[in-house]
């Protein structure tokens, strides 16, 4: 028996008309009967198609302000009987309830709501009812009926009709698994306005996200990548190559430490594998990508480079010798992206004001860790001198610099930094000690002094040997949050040298 259903009938009910047209003209071309309400039986009217009001089939009028419209055994058993259950057929002749084929519903607009309004009433009011139980009736019976979710779906939809007016019931499954996707985001949505309202003594946590895009691959290519997000809400793309999986989680961490730094003066910085290699801040923002690139131009090779504020063109001419990945900032002059356009498969991105998650996920081992994200960044009010010297202005700046940095870093790290520059960085240490040897080789590799570098550290040092090992390199400022039970020993050996140190209360782990 062929599982071609032919579409007889529809029920047509939306809050957004947009695109409707098309699909009301060829239903009426195909002789379906259509039921709708209210607006959009008025809208159906005006285009001179013969439409049936469901308040004649149901014999209600809309009511309670249009809360009640379709919620009707005459609408819902026309959805829901079975065509080939003859116990289900002989009912809905003895109830005079007609089969209804298709149906295409939206539903109100709550998470728009939610975001242009604090209105609490006006809110509550796009809870959809009526539109959330046609889609699921329908879906549930998709081996009779076409269900219609959301727009997205209307140009599929006019594809998947023949000439008779048939789905098959592929077509019909792939439907019903759009519209539990909609329900299902719908419902999300909704538990999240409430979890804002209440205090929420069941811990649950609940995800959905529209938008994927399938990656050419994975972190490596044996690997399958798709990103689930909107990158149009966060930037304009003006050239280049599609975005890989390593290039998003290298934007996002480049994103994630230029906000540090988006109030400040000029400020550039290169990253590699999710870290900096190099970050600088300058009167313009051309000295501050020739500081940031003498960080370390090695590992600048192939990297992501990021602005706080507009690259002009003669920045764009100094960058265009350097082979990197993505270009990133809030503007540019247009002679800044010709110039950048010269190589073919740079990425440019121009970064809109958007707001980010206020937490995050990632999954382990059979489950998923939340956090809130670290949105600590100490001031000068925050440092406490723990030491008899205290530091300097111009170091308190380079402390504040190095500590915005550090967060930003794996863990364990150490960063180096002097005049607003990047000197080094130790990162992903399992050993604080290494980490510091390890930035203070790369800072000699390049030739930096030194002497006159504060040091900052993402965790408390347990022993006074990273202090120690600073001093003999001739950095005598440093910032770290404290906490340890021997943070004495380290105060001792800073007053005994004459070293300034500040706490400030807070660690900064990066796994």
């Amino acid at each position: 028996m062929s599982k071609n259903k032919q579409i007889k009938s529809a029920l047509i009910s939306v809050f957004d008309k947009t695109g409707l047209e098309p699909i009301i003209k060829r239903l009426a071309e195909l002789n379906v009967t259509i039921y709708s309400t209210g607006g959009t039986q008025e809208f159906i009217e005006k285009m001179g198609v013969a439409v049936e009001r469901v308040e004649d089939l149901t014999s209600y009028p809309s009511i309670l302000g249009g809360r009640v419209k379709t919620l009707h055994p005459k609408i819902f058993g026309g959805i829901l009987n079975r065509r080939d259950n003859e116990e289900d057929q002989v009912q809905i002749a003895d109830y005079e309830i007609p089969s209804i084929d298709l149906v295409i519903v939206d539903l109100y607009p709550f998470e728009k709501t939610v975001k242009s309004t604090t209105d609490h009433e006006a809110i509550i009011e796009k809870i959809d009812i009526g539109g959330i139980s046609l889609i699921r009736a329908a879906a549930k019976n998709y081996e009779d009926v076409v269900i219609i979710p959301s727009q997205a779906q209307y140009e599929k939809f006019l594809a998947k009709l023949d000439e008779n007016g048939e789905t098959s019931l592929e077509a019909r499954m792939s439907f019903a698994r759009d519209a539990f996707n909609v329900s299902s985001h719908y419902d999300t949505q909704i538990h999240a306005y409430f979890a804002t309202q209440t205090e929420n003594e069941n811990l649950s946590l609940k995800i959905s996200l529209q938008q994927g895009e399938i990656l050419r691959y994975g972190e490596n290519p044996h690997q399958q990548g798709v990103f689930f997000g909107d990158l149009n809400a966060v930037f304009d793309k003006l050239h280049g190559k599609e975005l890989s999986y390593n290039n998003l989680l290298d934007v996002d961490a480049a994103v994630q430490l230029m906000l540090e730094f988006q109030s400040d003066a000029p400020t550039f910085a290169i990253l590699k594998h999710n870290n900096a290699c190099g970050l600088a801040t300058r009167d313009t923002i051309k000295e501050a990508y020739e500081a940031a690139l003498a960080g370390d131009p090695v590992s600048a090779f192939g990297g992501i480079l990021i602005a706080n504020t507009k690259i002009d063109a003669a920045t764009a001419t100094v960058m265009n010798d350097l082979f990197c990945e993505v270009v990133i900032a809030p503007e540019y002059e247009a002679e800044a992206i010709t110039i950048l356009q010269s190589k073919k498969n740079r990425i440019i991105l121009k970064q809109k004001q958007t707001a980010f998650p206020q937490k995050q996920v990632r999954t382990i081992l059979n489950g998923i860790l939340e956090q809130d994200k670290d949105y600590k960044t100490e001031t000068a009010a925050d440092l406490k001198t723990i030491t008899k010297i205290a530091p300097t202005a111009a170091e308190t700046e380079d402390l504040l610099f190095a500590n915005k940095l550090v967060k930003h870093t794996k863990s364990n790290t150490i960063v180096l930094a002097k005049n607003k520059q990047l000197l080094a960085s130790g990162t992903g240490q399992t050993s604080r000690v290494d980490a510091l040897r390890q930035a203070i080789h790369k800072a000699k590799s390049f030739n930096f002094e030194l002497k006159g570098a504060v040091m900052a550290s993402d965790a408390f040092f347990p022993f006074p040997d990273c202090v120690e090992i600073a001093h003999l390199e001739g950095i005598d400022t440093v910032i770290q949050p404290g906490g340890s039970i021997k943070d004495d020993l380290s105060v001792a050996y800073c007053d005994e040298h004459q070293m300034a140190m500040v706490m400030t209360g807070v660690r900064h782990f990066k796994h």
